[in-house]
C-alpha cells in the first residue's frame, strides 16, 4: 500500500495539507504560550527543542552532513529564521490580521522568485490559483491597511518567507531530508538564541508554557519542517505557496470552533476561493504526476 511512499506526488500534498492543519491549530495555543513569556524567549526554546529532537532521533544525521547540505541548510535556516523573526516583531506593531494578510504576498511573490531563481515556467492555470489564494486570504485576514513599522517589518517576512519555499524547492532534492531539515533547525535556534542575549534567557516556570513549546517544538516544528522538506522535493514551490494558503483557513476554523470566534460569510467565501485554487493547482498537476513514477 505504501510502496514509493517516498516519490508519491499525491501523498507529498496530503502531508503538506497536514502541516497546515498543525500550523493551523498551533495557532491558538502559542498565542497563549507568547502572552506569559517573552515572543522571542518562547521562539528560541522551541527551535532548540526542534533541533535536538532531530539530533536525539538520528544522531548520525550531524556525522553525515557535507559540505553543500550544510551550507544550503543555513542559508535556508537564514531565511526562515528572518521571515519568523520580522513577523513576530510585526505583531508588536500592527494587528494579526494585517500581519497574517500581508504576508500572504509571499503566495504572489514565490512563482515569481521561482522564475528567477530556478527559470521554472509558471502556467496560467497556476497564476489563476495564485490570484484566488490571495483573494481568499484576504476576505479570511484583511481588515484594514496602513503602512507602518509593522507593515514593513511584515513585507519583509513575505520575501523572506517566498524565498525560503523557492529555495527549499531548490535544494531539497539534492539531500536528504532529514540531514537538511536538521540543519535548518539548528541555524534557526542559534540564530533566535543569538537574539535572547541581550536580556537573557528566560526559561518558563509555567508547565503549560513548557507543553506548548515541547508540542510546537516536535509536532509544528521538527515533523513539519521535515515533511515541507520531503514534499518540496517532489512539489514545486509556487504549488507549495499555495497549498501553505491554507493555514490561516485551518487557524480560522480552530478559532471558530475552539476559540469561540464567529464564522462569518467573509470566512466562508475566502475558504471557497482557497479550495478552488488548490483544485486548480492539483487539476493542471495531475497531467504532470500521471507520467511521472510513484
Amino acid at each position: 500500500m505504501f510502496k514509493g511512499w517516498k516519490k508519491s506526488h499525491k501523498l507529498a500534498i496530503i502531508a503538506l495539507i497536514f502541516i497546515t492543519v498543525i500550523w493551523g491549530w498551533s495557532f491558538i495555543i502559542v498565542k497563549q504560550a507568547v502572552a506569559r513569556m517573552p515572543v522571542m524567549d518562547f521562539l528560541a526554546l522551541r527551535f532548540a527543542v526542534a533541533a535536538i529532537v532531530m539530533i536525539v532521533i538520528r544522531p548520525r544525521s550531524i556525522r553525515s552532513l557535507n559540505k553543500p547540505v550544510m551550507s544550503h541548510g543555513l542559508i535556508l535556516g537564514i531565511f526562515l529564521g528572518a521571515s519568523y523573526i520580522t513577523q513576530t516583531y510585526a505583531l508588536v506593531y500592527s494587528t494579526a490580521t494585517v500581519v497574517g494578510f500581508i504576508t500572504g504576498l509571499s503566495i504572489i511573490l514565490t512563482p515569481f522568485f521561482a522564475w528567477l531563481w530556478m527559470k521554472q515556467k509558471i502556467t496560467g492555470n497556476v497564476w489563476i490559483a495564485v490570484v484566488l489564494s490571495f483573494a481568499g486570504l484576504a476576505l479570511i485576514s484583511y481588515n484594514g491597511l496602513g503602512i507602518g513599522t509593522g507593515e514593513l517589518l511584515t513585507i519583509v517576512c513575505a520575501f523572506t518567507l517566498a524565498l525560503y519555499v523557492v529555495g527549499l524547492g531548490k535544494w531539497s532534492p539534492q539531500h536528504d531530508s532529514y540531514n537538511l531539515t536538521t540543519v535548518q533547525m539548528l541555524t534557526m535556534a542559534v540564530i533566535l538564541l543569538l537574539f535572547t542575549v541581550p536580556t537573557g534567557l528566560v526559561i518558563p516556570t509555567d508547565p503549560q508554557v513548557w507543553f506548548v513549546i515541547i508540542v510546537t517544538g516536535v509536532v509544528a516544528t521538527s515533523l513539519a519542517f521535515f515533511i515541507q522538506t520531503w514534499a518540496q522535493s517532489l512539489i514545486t514551490p509556487t504549488h507549495t505557496a499555495v497549498i501553505l494558503t491554507l493555514e490561516p483557513l485551518f487557524a480560522g476554523m480552530f478559532g471558530v470552533l475552539i476559540g469561540n470566534e464567529p464564522l462569518t460569510v467573509k470566512i466562508v467565501l475566502g475558504a471557497a476561493l482557497m479550495l478552488a485554487a488548490m483544485y486548480l493547482v492539483q487539476l493542471k498537476s495531475s497531467k504532470v504526476y500521471k507520467k511521472l513514477p510513484s
